[in-house]
């Protein structure tokens, strides 16, 4: 089971500060929330998928240093609230300077009201993989520009942008690369094993 769904009516659904609120009271769950206002409760991700997720964060923490003029990086307990009213957390993401400068003091220390320009979700196990390309449309229809989802049972890779076909990875003998999103940023699929 990828996660549990408490379906809500409308009348209990959780409005921003609510959700952020509930989420600083269990943050030990791993809380997001849908377009229809349910919450979607994760099980944490197994050890072996914490590993090559650290292998990722590493890589695309290192570009983010060295880019630091071009934008602010964000790991999986970082949420941001969606132009569809959703609430979710990728494993890693990347938001312009000029978006995040937007932002008030108070937004930016919620789940800020912005939509990343790349972000990279990463399939462990129990994932679904249907619910998560379901997920990465939902990120490209929000207003990411660039996603990555990264199965690294299957050693494959689909990358997502907005108005093209999704793109497959069939291998890890492959960098990925971040295109003009992330000007110099490739990922080394290789390191992930």
């Amino acid at each position: 089971m990828d996660a549990f769904i408490l379906k809500l009516t409308e009348n209990t659904r959780f409005n921003d500060d609510e959700l952020f609120e509930f989420c600083s009271a269990n943050k030990e769950l791993r809380i997001e929330r849908d377009d229809e206002g349910n919450l979607i409760i994760m099980s944490p991700s197994g050890s072996n998928t914490g590993r090559i997720n650290l292998k990722i964060l590493a890589q695309f923490s290192n570009w983010v240093y060295e880019n630091e003029t071009l934008g602010e990086g964000f790991d999986s307990s970082s949420g941001f609230l969606l132009p569809d009213g959703s609430m979710r957390a990728p494993d890693a993401a990347w938001v312009s300077k000029s978006k995040w400068g937007q932002l008030s003091q108070v937004e930016k220390d919620k789940f800020a009201p912005i939509t990343p320009d790349f972000i990279i979700e990463l399939k462990s196990p129990s994932d679904s993989f249907t619910t998560l390309k379901k997920k990465m449309e939902e990120w490209i229809a929000n207003g990411v520009q660039l996603g990555w989802l990264i199965d690294p049972e299957l050693k494959k890779a689909f990358i997502y942008k907005p108005s093209q076909p999704v793109k497959e990875v069939d291998s890890f003998d492959f960098f990925l690369d971040g295109e003009n999103v992330l000007p110099g940023f490739q990922l080394d699929l290789s390191k992930l094993t």
